[in-house]
C-alpha cells in the first residue's frame, strides 16, 4: 500500500471519529444544538419561537451526521481491509448429506449409483460422506466445484469385481477441486483378475489426469490393484497438463504397483507422505515418476517429507519415454525423504538416453535418511548425466 493512500485512510478515519465526537458532544449539550446549516452569527440567532423547531432540525442533524459517521467508517474499513470484506460478502458453503441421496452407507449394498448422484447434484457445496460405502469397479466420477468430505469412520470400497484396471475416484479434466479424508479401499484380496507381476496393475484409488487446482487432505488409498494415486495427462485433450495438484498427508498401504505414480504434472506439491508396504507388480516403488511419452511435462515437481517403508524401491524416477522432438526441462525436488527397509533402493533415478534429444534441468535430493535399506545408495542406470537433467544430493544421511 503507498504512502499516499495511507495518508488518505488515516485522513478520512479522523473526519469519522471527529464527526461522531462532535455529534456526541452536541447532544450532551441543552444549549448548543444548531440545524444543519453553516456557522450562524450573532444576528441570526433563533427566537425563543423557533427552539422547538431547532430541537427537531438538530434532531435530524444528529442522525444525518451518525449516518455519514457510520458511512465513513464503514467506507475507511472496506479500503484498508478489502479481504475482509470480500470475505463478509460470501455466504458459507452449503453441506449436502450423503443419505439425502438415499446413500445406505451399511457395508453391504452397492452405493455407486446414488453417490454419482450426489456428486453431480451437490457441485459448489460440500457433500458429505457418512457411511461405509460400497461401489462397483466402475468408479465415481468427480465435476467442476466437487467438495467431498469423509466423515471420521466413512468409507469407500470396491465391491468383488474381476477388472485388472478402474479408477475408484476419477478426477479428470476438472478444476477446483477439494477431497477430505478420502479412505478408499481396493480390496485387492476381492479381485478376481490375473495376478501377473510384470504387468495388469491399473486399479487405482484416486486418477487424476488433466486437471486443475486439486487439493487432496488426509486422503488414504489401501489394497488398489495398481496405484493409490495416479497423475497424468488428459486422456480426451491431447497435452492438457494436471497443474497445482496439492495432496497433503496422503498414506497408501498394500498397494500392489505404487503408493503414487506421477506420469506429468506442474507445480505438484506432496506433503508428509506415507508410502508403505507396495508390492505384486512391477516397479512396486513408493513414489514412480515416469513420463509415458514426449508430451508430458515435469514441471515444479515438489515432495516434502516422504516416508517411505518396505516398499521394493523408495522412489523411483524413470524417464526414458520423455526425450523426444520437444525439448524438456525438468524440475523436481525431494526434501527430508525417510526411506526404511527398502528391497532394492531407496532411490532410483535411470533410463535417460537422449540420442541427441534435449532433456535438462534439476533433480534436487535434499536431507534424506536411509534406514535399512538393503543397498543403502542411489540407484541409477542408462542415465546420461552428462547431458541431462543435474541430479544433486545433499545432507544424506544413511542408518544401517
Amino acid at each position: 500500500m503507498s504512502l499516499m493512500v495511507v495518508i488518505w485512510i488515516r485522513f478520512l478515519s479522523y473526519c469519522a471519529i471527529s464527526v461522531l465526537l462532535k455529534e456526541t458532544k452536541d447532544v450532551r449539550s441543552d444549549n448548543s444544538q444548531q440545524p444543519c446549516c453553516s456557522i450562524t452569527t450573532a444576528s441570526e440567532l433563533p427566537s425563543a419561537s423557533a427552539d422547538a423547531a431547532g430541537d427537531r432540525d438538530s434532531s435530524v442533524c444528529s442522525v444525518r451526521r451518525g449516518l455519514m459517521a457510520a458511512a465513513c467508517v464503514a467506507f475507511v474499513h472496506r479500503i484498508a481491509s478489502p479481504r475482509l470484506a470480500g470475505a463478509a460478502e460470501q455466504a458459507p458453503t452449503a453441506v449436502v448429506i450423503d443419505k439425502t441421496f438415499n446413500v445406505k452407507g451399511d457395508g453391504q449394498s452397492n452405493d455407486r449409483a446414488n453417490l454419482q448422484r450426489a456428486i453431480d447434484q451437490s457441485v459448489g457445496k460440500t457433500l458429505l460422506l457418512t457411511g461405509a460405502s460400497r461401489i462397483d469397479a466402475s468408479g465415481l466420477q468427480l465435476r467442476n466445484g466437487s467438495h467431498l468430505r469423509f466423515e471420521p469412520g466413512a468409507s469407500l470400497t470396491l465391491l468383488p469385481h474381476n477388472q485388472a484396471a478402474y479408477q475408484m475416484l476419477r478426477i479428470w479434466d476438472v478444476r477446483d477441486v477439494v477431497v477430505e479424508g478420502a479412505v478408499l479401499n481396493g480390496s485387492k484380496e476381492l479381485n478376481g483378475a490375473r495376478n501377473d507381476p510384470d504387468r495388469d496393475g491399473y486399479g487405482m484409488g484416486i486418477s487424476i489426469a488433466g486437471s486443475s487446482n486439486v487439493t487432496l487432505i488426509s486422503p488414504t488409498t489401501i489394497g488398489c490393484w495398481g496405484d493409490g494415486i495416479y497423475i497424468a495427462n488428459s486422456y480426451e485433450r491431447k497435452g492438457q497438463v494436471s497443474s497445482h495438484i496439492t495432496v497433503r498427508d496422503h498414506l497408501a498401504s498394500d498397494c500392489r504397483r505404487q503408493g503414487v505414480s506421477l506420469i506429468s504434472g506442474s507445480n505438484i506439491l506432496f506433503e508428509r507422505p506415507v508410502w508403505q508396504k507396495i508390492g505384486g507388480t512391477m516397479p512396486s516403488a513408493g513414489l514412480d515418476i515416469e513420463p509415458n511419452s514426449n508430451l508430458d511435462l515435469l514441471d515444479n515437481i515438489r515432495i516434502v517429507d516422504p516416508v517411505t517403508r518396505r516398499c521394493r524401491t523408495g522412489i523411483l524416477m524413470y524417464l526414458q519415454a520423455l526425450p523426444g522432438v520437444r525439448p524438456k526441462t525438468v524440475s523436481i525436488e525431494i526434501t527430508g525423504h525417510r526411506d526404511e527397509l527398502s528391497a532394492v533402493a531407496p532411490l532410483n533415478i535411470s533410463g535417460l538416453e537422449l540420442e541427441g534429444n534435449v532433456v535438462t534441468g534439476t533433480i534436487r535430493v535434499n536431507s534424506s535418511t536411509w534406514v535399512s535399506s538393503r543397498v543403502p545408495r542411489m540407484r541409477s542406470e542408462n542415465y546420461d548425466a552428462a547431458r541431462g537433467p543435474k541430479i544433486i544430493m545433499e545432507g544424506l544421511k544413511i542408518i544401517s
